[in-house]
């Protein structure tokens, strides 16, 4: 049996904004660029679905891989193992 919903299923809490948040996403949110090498801090922004990487992931710490398309790789460190995520640069804030 295959089981229904993806990594959003039961996330009404864990994906709600601010109500003092809530609003049109800043335009430089969203054109944000990243250079390879790069240190970023990963955050879900949850009015944005596309390149979401899974949640368990949000709060993390990454350095940028390289750009695919309009979203980019970053390579984190997962207790042991180095993985890694696509994530569009409205999930990612620039780490300094």
């Amino acid at each position: 049996m295959k089981r229904s919903g993806g990594f959003r299923r039961k996330r009404r809490g864990s994906f709600m904004k601010h109500f003092r948040a809530k609003g049109k996403i800043s335009i430089r949110q969203f054109l944000q660029a990243f250079l390879p090498g790069d240190r970023v801090h990963l955050t879900l922004e949850p009015a944005i679905h596309k390149g979401m990487f899974h949640p368990r992931f949000s709060g993390k710490n990454g350095i940028i891989k390289k750009k695919t398309g309009s979203c980019y790789e970053v390579v984190i460190k997962d207790i042991n193992k180095e993985k890694v995520l696509v994530a569009h640069p409205v999930h990612l804030r620039k780490q300094e």
